[in-house]
């Protein structure tokens, strides 16, 4: 596995090995030596998988408190996936990476705790896997606006399908802040 630090400290891009030939391919979509050489020390307590088509955008999303960490991928389709520093006393504080992860790159994001996270399907559809090291805890789920200008994220559509809960987030100023992480 090859692991690429972004500009956000913690935020790492991870591209697997793959196997292929002309039945198809394999991968480790996890190791957890690699990940400890790596520097990232996780456990993962629960698996989720979203299927959703083209221009569903699905975030910003984060849990504060009881943080998940998340390990981001593309199981089919492509999606341009967002990580976005909303830690308050963070240096990088409202800086986000983005990248294209896709059934064909096999690339995966590692998300830690404190970071909001976000994807949008820019194929005609998408399934997306990611692996979390807390459970969704209801009481702790925050959401912020997807087009903040405090982030200035160019997302691919500029008139997303967006569920309720995410057209009615609201931006990270009206956010008190004991709901970010620190």
């Amino acid at each position: 596995m090859k692991f690429s630090p972004t500009p956000l400290a913690g935020v790492t891009l991870i591209e697997p090995n793959v196997f292929e030939d002309e039945r198809g391919y394999f991968f480790e979509g996890y190791n957890r030596r690699a990940f400890l050489e790596a520097g990232i020390d996780v456990h993962f307590v629960q698996s989720n998988v979203s299927r959703s088509r083209r221009g569903v955008l699905r975030g910003l999303h984060y849990q504060w408190p009881h943080p998940q960490g998340k390990l981001v991928s593309v199981l089919e389709g492509e999606v341009f996936d967002v990580a976005v520093d909303i830690r308050p006393e963070s240096p990088t504080f409202g800086q986000y990476v983005g990248a294209v992860l896709s059934e064909k790159n096999h690339r995966m994001l590692w998300i830690p705790e404190g970071f909001a996270h976000g994807f949008c399907v820019v194929s005609e559809h998408a399934t997306f896997a990611y692996q979390c090291t807390a459970l969704y805890d209801r009481l702790a789920d925050g959401a912020i606006r997807w087009n903040d200008a405090t982030f200035a994220i160019d997302w691919p559509v500029t008139r997303p399908d967006l569920s309720a809960k995410d057209a009615a987030a609201p931006f990270i100023a009206d956010i008190p802040r004991e709901r970010l992480p620190t």
